[in-house]
């Protein structure tokens, strides 16, 4: 069991409850948006968002699970059929709102990390702000590719 500091452990409680924010968001945007690829990618990262916070409650818990297999080869973009839904304006808020929360998540990612001592616990940090980067590109490149973002 590991021991984190009463500062590492403020700092992990504020991550959660941003991971918490991630989670309920994405599942109230999957339910709310009109294009069904849209709602199956907010899906999707609902999915990977609760991951992380498994992962933090885990670390907030003592215990560090194994970090995860990296992807070496770069992320290859989605391919989106345009939308055509009568509510895409809705669809292009929900995105930018998204894409918006996960820019403010991985800058808190970048900022937490370099306050643990722990080089385990900093490399699950990074991973975890490598995937929402990840997160913002994907949700960028439905965007482009539905013209949302000139």
């Amino acid at each position: 069991m590991m021991a984190l500091t009463q500062k590492e452990k403020t700092l992990l409680e504020d991550m959660k409850k941003q991971e918490q924010v991630c989670v309920d968001k994405y599942n109230r945007y999957s339910a709310d948006a009109c294009d069904g690829q849209l709602k199956n990618l907010f899906s999707q990262l609902g999915q990977k968002e609760t991951e992380h916070l498994n992962t933090i409650n885990q670390i907030l818990n003592g215990t560090l699970p194994p970090l995860p297999q990296s992807q070496s080869s770069p992320l290859t973009p989605e391919q989106y059929t345009p939308s055509n839904c009568e509510n895409k304006k809705n669809d292009e808020f929900l995105c930018s709102d998204a894409l918006s929360t996960e820019k403010h998540v991985s800058g808190e990612y970048n900022t937490v990390l370099f306050e643990f001592s722990d080089t385990a616990v900093r490399e699950m940090l990074n991973h975890i702000q490598k995937e929402e980067q990840e997160h913002g590109y994907k949700i960028y490149n439905y965007m482009a590719q539905n013209g949302m973002y000139q």
